[in-house]
């Protein structure tokens, strides 16, 4: 799914900026990542604040939330240079996916996000 998100934004934005649609859609998937484990985190934080259990305080969350996210983006750096989007293209390239809604949700899950940890 994250593989179509990121040809879908690379192929839309190829025509208007050529080479730098590569750093474009780089960008978008890291920030699609990073907002879902944003999201995943502080829902298991929140669930864990409700019930009474102390998991681990705020600050070590950050904390492991940004070498995590040091993870992904390195991750999606190696794995999105080279043969394997070339390979990604081809196979994906058929497929039409509204600009719109991809961008949307990130926002979403920001949004989501915020609303999560109001519940902290």
């Amino acid at each position: 799914m994250l593989d179509q998100f990121y040809i879908s934004i690379f192929n839309q934005y190829k025509k208007k900026f050529g080479k730098k649609s590569l750093s474009i859609a780089l960008f978008y998937i890291n920030f699609l990542e990073l907002t879902i484990l944003l999201v995943f985190g502080l829902f298991f934080m929140a669930f864990a604040t409700q019930m009474k259990l102390t998991v681990m305080s705020l600050h070590k969350f950050w904390i492991l939330f940004s070498i995590v996210s040091l993870f992904i983006i390195f991750k999606n750096w190696m794995r999105f240079n080279g043969k394997r989007r070339n390979v990604l293209n081809a196979k994906l390239k058929a497929k039409k996916t509204s600009i719109l809604l991809i961008w949307l949700l990130p926002i979403g899950c920001l949004i989501l996000a915020f609303v999560l940890f109001q519940a902290l």
